[in-house]
Order: structure tokens, then sequence, then C-alpha cells
């Protein structure tokens, strides 16, 4: 299965939208592939901003996240692989969703993903 991440981060964006919240993101800033300004890093990590209010072109592929923001008045392309987003959540209340910082790889069959280190539950059909 394809990782669950970027469709959770849509939806979690949506609805912090329709309950007119400001969405944020924070980012694993050293992670490869993460292009933001460097000056607003903090411990290895960065919050954006990603309301419609702070952004141009939200993209939230199943790879990456890419928009155009404006830091110090300059506007300037952002992008950050899907699995470089450690959460999303509403800067109002705090209410969102984290991630791990592994890639998800997604469930498997059993319940497990590729390189999963513990059990996971899963569904049996009982007769």
């Amino acid at each position: 299965m394809t990782p669950n991440r970027p469709y959770l981060i849509r939806a979690v964006n949506e609805w912090l939208l329709d309950n007119r919240c400001t969405p944020h993101l924070l980012v694993n800033a050293e992670a490869p592939g993460v292009d933001v300004p460097r000056q607003y890093i903090q411990d290895g990590k960065i919050v954006l901003n990603i309301g419609p209010n702070a952004v141009e072109g939200l993209r939230v592929s199943n790879e990456e996240v890419t928009f155009l923001a404006r830091f110090s008045g300059v506007s300037q392309l952002v992008s950050l692989p899907i699995g470089a987003v450690l959460a999303i959540y509403a800067k109002e209340n705090g209410r969102g969703m984290m991630f791990s910082e592994e890639e998800d790889d997604g469930p498997g069959p059993e319940g497990g993903g590729p390189g999963d280190k513990s059990p996971r539950p899963s569904l049996k059909v009982v007769k």
C-alpha cells in the first residue's frame, strides 16, 4: 500500500480550514530534500504556517509538500519531502496530528508495514 501520511496531511489541513483554524506544519528541517530558509530553523525543526493567507500554490502530493511563502518580505519556494512532515496542527488550539520521524509505508496484509518493529493489530474473519 502507499504511505498514508500525504492523505492524512491533506485531510487534517481541510478539517482545520473548515473549522477556521490556521494550519501549521512541524518539519524535520534536517531531513534530506528539505528546502526552507535556514535562518528560521530551531533545534533541527521548523514550523511553517500553511494557511491560505500565508502561502500561495499549496500542493500536497504523495511525495512532497510545496508552496510559495514570504519570509521577511521575500517570496521563497518551500519544498518538503512528505517524510519530513512531523505534524500538522492548528495554531489556535494545537489540535491536529503528529507523525513518527520514520517514513510510514502503510500496513501490509497482516497489519504490519515494511520495517515494522512492533506487532500491529489486524482484523480476521471469524465464522
